[in-house]
C-alpha cells in the first residue's frame, strides 16, 4: 500500500475514525488499531470497537493498492505534529512508513487480514434519506435526556427512532425527563414500505451528532440488530439496543394549571443564578406571584444560604411551590433558539412542559422532585 495526501485530510480522518476504537488492549488489543485501505475506490479508514464501527472516505492519491492495520493514536500523535503538509503512507510488511520533507517514521504494525470484518446492511434498497443539518438538530434536542450508559435499563441510554412513514419522531427519556423531535415528511425521503421503530444507543448517537456536517446528506438504513448511517464523507454502523422503550403518551399532558410565556435567556439565568445556593440535588422552587404576572424562582440550603429571583412572565392560571432539578430545566430551555418558550405545569402530575409556542414538532417534560 502506498499513499500521498495532506495533513488535514489525514487528521480529519483519524479524527473521525478514532472515538471508535477499542478501549480494551487485552482481548483484542487490534481494535486500537485503524485499518487504512487504498484501492480504486480511493483510500478509507476504519475503526470499530465492535458495538460501532465508522467509516471514512479520505481524498488521497493511490500509488499502490494495498491495506494494513496501525495504532490509532501513535499515527494520530504523528500527524498532528507534523509541520509540512504533504505526506506518504507506505506499508511495508508489519510497519507503516510515514514519510514527509523533513520526517520519517515507522509504527509497528499488525495484517489487515487480522482486522475484525465491518459490518454492513445487506438490503440497501429500504431508506430514510435527510439534510444532515435537520437529523442534527433533532437528535441534539433529545439526547440532552438520555442518560450516557444504563447497563440494567439500556434502553433509557438510548434514543427511539419511530419512522411512520410520514413521519420520523426521535425521543429519549432518563426517567426524570423526555424529549421529543419529530421531523416532518416535507423534510426527508423514504423508501420504506412499512414503518418501523428501532432504538439508537446514546453514544451512537453522539458520534453521529460529532460526525454530521449541514452540507451531508444521510441516508439511514436498517435491519434487525443495526442501523447504519452513511454520507459521502463516512459511514457509521452500530448495533441497535435489545430492549423496549417505555410507553410515554400517557404522560404527555393533555391539560395544565398553569400555562407561561416566559423570556428564555432570563428564565436560564434566573436559574443558573438561584442554583448557586440550592442543596445537593439541585433543587429550585418555583411559584406564580404577583397576581399571575412574574414567576418566582428561589432555593435554600442550610449550609450555603438562600436567595431568589423574580422574572416577568405571562401566566394564565397560578401555580403553588413546584419543585425542579435546575440543572435538567437549564438543559431543557437550551435546545431552544426562540426567544420566548411556552412553559407548563401539567394538571396531576406537576411535571413542567416545554415547547417553542410557535412549534408543536418539539417538547421537554421534566418531572418535579419529591418535596418532604
Amino acid at each position: 500500500m502506498k499513499v500521498v495526501t495532506i495533513k488535514a485530510n489525514l487528521k480529519d480522518g483519524l479524527n473521525a475514525v478514532e472515538r471508535a476504537t477499542g478501549n480494551s488492549s487485552i482481548s483484542l488489543p487490534i481494535l486500537k488499531n485503524v485499518f487504512i485501505e487504498a484501492s480504486d475506490k480511493g483510500v478509507r479508514l476504519c475503526a470499530t470497537n465492535l458495538d460501532i464501527a465508522i467509516t471514512y472516505f479520505m481524498s488521497g492519491k493511490v500509488i499502490e493498492k494495498g491495506k494494513i492495520t496501525t495504532p490509532t493514536a501513535i499515527l494520530s500523535s504523528i500527524v498532528s505534529n507534523l509541520t509540512t503538509d504533504r505526506i506518504n503512507l507506505e506499508g511495508k510488511g508489519d510497519t507503516l512508513e510515514v514519510v514527509t520533507d523533513n520526517y520519517e517514521g515507522t509504527i509497528a504494525s499488525s495484517p489487515a487480514d487480522d482486522f475484525p470484518i465491518i459490518p454492513d446492511i445487506q438490503n440497501r434498497e429500504s431508506f430514510i434519506q435527510v439534510n444532515g443539518d435537520i437529523l442534527k438538530h433533532a437528535l441534539e434536542r433529545v439526547t440532552v435526556a438520555s442518560q450516557p450508559s444504563s447497563e440494567f435499563r439500556p434502553e433509557l441510554a438510548s434514543v427511539l427512532l419511530d419512522f411512520t412513514l410520514d413521519s420520523i419522531k426521535l425521543t429519549a427519556t432518563d426517567s426524570f425527563r423526555l424529549a421529543e423531535s419529530a421531523i416532518p415528511p416535507s423534510q426527508f425521503s423514504s423508501t420504506f414500505k412499512d414503518p418501523f421503530r428501532i432504538l439508537l444507543p446514546t453514544r451512537t448517537a453522539q458520534e453521529l451528532l460529532r460526525l454530521l456536517k449541514g452540507n451531508d446528506t444521510v441516508k439511514l438504513f436498517t435491519d434487525t440488530s443495526q442501523v447504519l448511517f452513511a454520507t459521502d464523507r463516512f459511514e457509521l454502523v452500530s448495533r441497535l439496543t435489545d430492549g423496549t422503550f417505555p410507553d410515554y403518551q400517557s404522560i404527555i399532558p393533555q391539560s395544565f394549571q398553569s400555562e407561561s410565556i416566559v423570556q428564555r435567556e432570563e428564565f436560564i439565568g434566573a436559574l443558573r443564578l438561584t442554583g448557586v445556593l440550592s442543596g445537593r440535588e439541585g433543587e429550585v422552587k418555583l411559584r406564580s406571584s404577583k397576581g399571575g404576572k412574574a414567576i418566582e424562582v428561589a432555593s435554600s440550603d442550610q449550609a450555603t444560604g438562600k436567595n431568589s429571583y423574580v422574572l416577568p412572565a405571562k401566566i394564565k392560571g397560578e401555580f403553588e411551590e413546584v419543585t425542579f432539578n435546575w440543572r435538567y430545566l437549564v438543559d431543557g430551555f437550551q435546545t431552544f433558539s426562540c426567544e420566548e418558550v411556552f412553559f407548563g405545569i401539567a394538571k396531576g402530575t406537576r411535571h413542567g412542559f416545554l415547547r417553542d409556542p410557535k412549534d408543536a414538532s418539539y417538547f421537554y417534560l421534566l418531572a418535579p422532585l419529591a418535596t418532604y
